[in-house]
């Protein structure tokens, strides 16, 4: 699963990233956000969205993405 925040959603994190890339001399970046990526292995990947729901992201400020991997 990939959890980030939601747009229009304060990323402090991704905003320090933003400052400090040109700082250390790399130049043209804009829009940066950390997230995170959360790996599973689960018997029944329905459950997937409702663990997400429930605890692994936080639906008010976070957008999750499912990511089924063989």
């Amino acid at each position: 699963m990939l959890i980030r925040p939601k747009a229009g959603i304060l990323d402090p994190q991704g905003q320090a990233v933003q400052r400090a890339l040109p700082a250390l001399g790399f130049d043209g970046v804009a829009n940066v956000h950390v997230g995170r990526l959360v790996e599973l292995d689960v018997e029944d990947p329905e459950q997937l969205p409702a663990m997400c729901e429930r605890l692994l992201a936080n639906p008010l400020i976070e957008d999750y993405e499912i990511i089924e991997q063989a």
